[in-house]
């Protein structure tokens, strides 16, 4: 089992991975399908189900189908071209991706959301169909979003989770408990195993030039949100309070009147201030979810900002650490918070984040596993009830405090010497079994939880 560090943490765009990147995605993948075929298509058709039709307004999810159709792709969205696109597209009823020519494709008709059972598969799935010049369906491939941007079509989905068709790696750790045991064998940490295991698929220029990218990234999004004010779109009029917090923590710091408390308010400004962005459409990283997004870099720049010996030369050392335990998350469990809740996108996070600040603060491979089970521990059975369906209301607060309990369980974990009752494999089972038994309306659909019971139109 492998899972690349730039898998887990993506570029992209707001406001989710799993609702936004996803679908956009896969539009691009089934360009990419219609330029292998020997036929030519004349009209483009789409349904969206499950999760993606019930949130999918407030996820932006139609907007990214019908930005990926026309050929644009979250890792170089350009917010301005995709404005003017999409008016167009709206206005002429057509698209012209690269190489297919004008295909007729008229949003209003070509786009829908179906709100009966979801697809087999997964809770987020899609179906995109080429017509020919008639309006008959001659080719269509079903998708499946299933969190932090990553994209199977049905038969890859039935193939299973062991497929993996790159090169072996060194360290195939596919449980904690085999992550620990080839740590103690090898002398080496999680982050150094995790290098060697990229290694196989790059050389290390690249590694370090595209760690470098993920930090400057989230670092550049945590400016925005800090310097940004504003309204948030999307119709609960909820402020952006970021640099409103931020204002006042940064005054407030030479009058010697803050309570040791407020190390905390820092830490959740600074996960505020990305999950404003993602929610305003901004440019974000998966990690390893945009609905979580925030936690990570929140985590890490308290780290830089607040901890006495922090040097951002180590922040590729984080990001290693973080990506191994998000991808035995992922691999043994979900990050999608249609198919497990919020446990599986904040609660990985947060596990991430305990992960690598306890790497980085000098933990052993035995503490860094305990941090993170303590933070998924004490995540299990959160439920994702966005309200309107947006990413806004809990989810922006929600990556503040799971900075907090990030911070928490890495310094719990550095107290102890690694020795713990529940293990983190363990725990990563309990977040499955407890999704799987999930009631339906708290797994991002909006139909249960703070959706319904907050008033918002």
């Amino acid at each position: 089992m492998f899972l690349s560090v730039f898998d887990m943490f993506k570029v992209g765009v707001g406001p989710s991975s799993s609702h936004t990147i996803g679908p956009m995605v896969a539009a691009s993948r089934f360009l990419d399908h219609l330029r292998a075929q020997p036929f030519a298509v004349a009209g483009l058709r789409a349904s969206l189900h499950g999760s993606l039709a019930f949130t999918g307004v407030g996820h932006a999810t139609d907007r990214a189908v019908i930005l990926g159709l026309a050929g644009l792709r979250p890792d170089t969205y350009d917010a301005e071209k995709a404005e003017a696109e999409l008016a167009r597209i709206k206005a002429e009823h057509h698209v012209t991706p690269d190489g297919l020519g004008t295909l007729r494709f008229d949003p209003a008709e070509d786009l829908v959301f179906d709100y009966g059972p979801a697809l087999p598969g997964h809770a987020n799935g899609m179906i995109l169909r080429g017509t020919d010049a008639q309006g008959d369906v001659i080719t269509e491939i079903t998708y499946y979003s299933i969190g932090g941007g990553f994209v199977m079509t049905a038969e890859e989905l039935a193939r299973g989770k062991d497929a993996d068709e790159g090169p072996s790696v060194p360290y195939p750790f596919k449980s904690a408990a085999d992550m620990l045991s080839m740590a103690a064998a090898s002398g080496k940490t999680i982050a150094q195993m995790k290098r060697a295991n990229e290694r196989s698929r790059m050389p290390d220029t690249d590694i370090d030039r595209g760690l470098a990218r993920i930090w400057e990234v989230m670092t550049e999004c945590i400016t925005r949100g800090l310097t940004t004010e504003g309204t948030l779109p999307g119709g609960l009029n909820v402020r952006r309070r970021a640099k409103g917090i931020h204002d006042a923590l940064m005054a407030e710091r030479g009058m010697n009147l803050a309570p040791p408390h407020t190390i905390n308010d820092f830490m959740s400004t600074y996960a505020m201030a990305v999950n404003e962005e993602n929610a305003a459409g901004g440019q974000v990283v998966t990690a390893p979810t945009n609905g979580a997004a925030g936690v990570i870099p929140a985590t890490i720049r308290y780290w830089l900002d607040h901890v006495p010996g922090a040097t951002s030369t180590r922040v590729p050392e984080f990001l290693l650490t973080a990506a191994a335990i998000g991808g035995l998350i992922k691999f043994n469990a979900s990050i999608s918070g249609a198919e497990c809740g919020c446990q599986a996108e904040v609660g990985s996070a947060a596990a991430m984040a305990a992960a690598g600040l306890c790497a980085v603060l000098g933990g052993t491979p035995e503490q860094i596993e305990n941090a993170a089970e303590i933070a998924l521990e004490h995540h299990l059975g959160m439920t994702c009830d966005p309200v309107r369906g947006l990413v806004q209301v809990p989810c922006i607060e929600r990556n503040g405090l799971g900075a907090i309990k990030a911070v928490s369980a890495a310094s719990l974990a550095l107290r102890g010497d690694g020795v713990h009752l529940v293990s983190l494999d363990v725990a990563i089972e309990t977040m499955r079994q407890t999704g799987a038994d999930m009631s339906v309306k708290y797994k991002e659909t909006a139909l249960g939880g703070l959706a319904v019971n907050v008033p918002n139109c």
